[in-house]
């Protein structure tokens, strides 16, 4: 197998792999919280075995570990958010939100960058608007979950741009290392307020939700970040955007085949998220069609 083929097969089980990450959370019977909690705890504790990394945190200085701390916290909100999307609605509603990143992010990265914006990119924003009002007004009662998925595309918007702006000055395993750990001590830290909260829900895991939990924060984390790593040696940005983005595809999918929920979802969803995903997918070829002519 050539190097570029290995590369492609290595992404798209990353992006695969990440697509279940959402039927994992419907699996699990901890409420969103909780089970971000041990997510993160799980996939951390992970990390630790791989080679140097402790060698990699200690070269980071404290003025950027604290804005990696920072960028962990943004982490840690939109797991809940994403989690707490699924809990209210279902896989679907949530992926379709969350598939909204990318283009909350052609809005957002002009601001915190100081970048002037792309028209492209803005046009993209404003065509998915009709494709989050027809999810929103006539997808039954999941107006609350709709609500937090399109907060979690939000948070990830945010979090992905700050990390854009530190990439290079730090290893990618070092980084992700501090990010979750700094939001795994967010998290913590509230934890007694959830538990006060809410006293009635579960905070330990079942027998199953372990076995769930593991594959979570290993197979759907950990595994996935390690592979889609070394795809990027090999792949360009533009082949590796393009294949990211079947994750909400591949998830919608997966969760017609373990829950069934195509009989929950009517016609004006499966339109809105067509619009979604067909923005989705037209935005890199109209990022590689304009950026080629401008340069």
């Amino acid at each position: 197998m050539s190097p570029q083929r290995k590369a492609y097969l290595q992404l798209h089980t990353s992006v695969l792999l990440w697509g279940f990450t959402a039927i994992l959370g419907k699996l699990i019977s901890l409420q969103e919280t909780p089970l971000v909690w041990y997510r993160i705890l799980l996939t951390c504790l992970s990390l630790l075995f791989i080679p140097n990394i402790i060698a990699e945190v200690r070269k980071v200085n404290r003025r950027d570990f604290w804005q990696l701390c920072g960028i962990g916290c943004l982490v840690c909100l939109h797991w809940v958010c994403f989690y707490g999307s699924i809990k209210l609605s279902n896989v679907s509603v949530a992926l379709s939100c969350l598939a909204t990143t990318s283009f909350i992010t052609a809005f957002i990265e002009p601001l915190l960058r100081r970048k002037k914006p792309k028209l492209y990119e803005m046009f993209l924003g404003v065509l998915i608007i009709p494709g989050i009002y027809l999810i929103f007004y006539f997808t039954g009662n999941y107006q609350d979950g709709i609500i937090l998925g399109l907060l979690a595309a939000f948070l990830s918007a945010t979090f992905t741009v700050f990390n854009k702006m530190v990439i290079d000055k730090h290893e990618p395993r070092s980084m992700t290392l501090i990010e979750l750990g700094c939001g795994f001590a967010f998290l913590s830290i509230f934890m007694p307020v959830y538990i006060w909260a809410f006293p009635e829900n579960l905070l330990l895991p079942t027998g199953r939700d372990w076995l769930y939990l593991l594959v979570l924060a290993v197979g759907c984390t950990t595994l996935p970040f390690v592979l889609a790593l070394r795809a990027l040696k090999q792949l360009s940005a533009f082949a590796s955007t393009l294949t990211v983005n079947l994750e909400p595809i591949y998830g919608i999918i997966m969760a017609m085949f373990y829950f069934n929920e195509d009989k929950d979802l009517n016609l004006q969803f499966y339109i809105g998220t067509g619009i979604i995903l067909l923005a989705v997918f037209v935005h890199p070829l109209l990022k590689k069609l304009f950026e080629k002519e401008s340069a």
